[in-house]
């Protein structure tokens, strides 16, 4: 089925080019009004340089700090200093360089500005734990192993944090704090994306310790104590852009499919469940319309949930190609999901890729598809019959697309 699979790979490129960052931090950068003093750039997440690329070519900026992942400065940028850090689990390459951050950003004038661009893995990534990093890497692995949706995650993470839920911006007061977001969150919590830093918190000390209660997670005395301390929930220094999200990461999935033939149906743009469930419901979508004669893309964005059980390697849009594989085996069909920053879970891989014919060839090559998801294995599997979709880190983060693909009878037999 080499025809579904050039498909995929066109629409996979097309969405990620159409949510680059360059063009929407320009256009946000029209709304800035230049301060009278220094303009100091922040930039975090995994599309942090290629923001502050942008921006570096579209204002004058007196001083800069990107910090991103691992491999994602693709090259210095005239008057930043760029810094690589972990992530998901935070390390502390990314601590050390918050604290030139906030040593920046922490001795501004009224007069002064911040130019702060945040995308998603900025919570990771910026970061000045109150607790040691140890603690803190081990509080994050808890998180991240038992399920927890983003929000949750953040919401426990902002106290136990110098920069995070609103306390960066009071850091840079008096001076101005411009923020411009790449959203990787449903919905567009603004205090959310990046834990929020440079915004309100809505969360309360009641939500992070019943998350902590619901989740069963260990945490020392002191964390715990952390927990009890509220956030700033009012700031009158900041102005905040959004300037992508994954709404405009599924239009242009759309609109690749609808070139490419297909009648494409966005089913959602808050995907938010178990990768396999998605897997599987979009696998039933196939099923359904097996007779139709039409080309067809159902088209579902947003951020999946893998509860980790095993000990293989994997991501929540390889699970999402994996879990559909057994349902659409014989079908002229195919199931792909991607990140749009390029990686799925602690992998190499952007996302998965399975069609009618990836049960059989997983099955000749010795693999039982329930036995890897219970192991949480699908980069191997996945790999071993060419169902990896690898494009290297894309300089921008707006979640998730996944898309179900249904060649109709009618077309094959043209």
């Amino acid at each position: 089925m080499d025809w579904l699979r050039r498909d995929a790979d066109e629409i996979v490129r097309a969405g990620i080019k159409a949510v680059l960052p360059d063009e929407a931090v320009i256009r946000a950068l029209k709304e800035m009004k230049m301060p009278a003093g220094k303009l100091i750039l922040v930039a975090a997440g995994k599309a942090a340089w290629q923001m502050a690329r942008a921006a570096i070519n579209t204002v004058k900026v007196d001083a800069g700090i990107v910090i991103t992942k691992y491999d994602h400065a693709i090259n210095a940028l005239p008057g930043i200093a760029c810094y690589e850090a972990g992530h998901p689990v935070p390390d502390q390459n990314g601590f050390d360089a918050t604290e030139k951050a906030i040593e920046l950003a922490g001795n501004l004038s009224e007069g002064d500005m911040v130019l702060f661009l945040l995308s998603g893995g900025g919570s990771a990534l910026f970061e000045s734990p109150l607790i040691t990093g140890e603690e803190l890497q081990d509080i994050t692995k808890q998180l991240l192993a038992c399920g927890a949706d983003i929000v949750e995650i953040n919401t426990v993470r902002k106290r136990l944090s110098r920069v995070k839920g609103g306390r960066f911006a009071e850091i840079c007061s008096p001076a101005k704090v411009f923020t411009i977001i790449l959203s990787d969150i449903i919905g567009d919590p603004l205090d959310m994306i990046a834990s929020g830093p440079a915004y309100p918190d809505s969360s309360t000390c009641m939500d992070a310790l019943y998350i902590v209660k619901k989740y069963d997670l260990k945490l020392t005395e002191k964390a715990m104590k952390l927990l009890h301390h509220e956030t700033p929930k009012s700031l009158d220094n900041v102005t905040t852009m959004v300037t992508g999200s994954v709404r405009e990461l599924c239009k242009a999935v759309a609109d690749k499919c609808t070139e490419l033939g297909y009648k494409p149906v966005i089913l959602t743009d808050c995907l938010d469940c178990e990768a396999r469930d998605a897997g599987r419901m979009l696998a039933e979508k196939l099923i359904e319309n097996a007779d139709c004669n039409k080309k067809l893309a159902f088209i579902a964005g947003g951020e999946t949930v893998v509860h980790v059980t095993g000990t293989g390697l994997g991501g929540r849009n390889q699970e999402i190609a994996l879990a559909a594989a057994p349902l659409i085996s014989g079908l002229e069909a195919a199931v792909f999901s991607f990140g749009s920053d390029g990686t799925d879970g602690p992998t190499d891989a952007a996302g998965g890729y399975a069609d009618g014919d990836s049960l059989r060839l997983l099955n000749e090559s010795g693999w039982d598809v329930e036995a890897v998801l219970a192991d949480n294995d699908a980069y191997h599997a996945l790999e071993s019959v060419g169902g990896l979709l690898v494009t290297g880190p894309t300089g921008t983060n707006v979640n998730d697309a996944a898309v179900a693909l249904l060649y109709a009878k009618a077309e094959l037999n043209t």
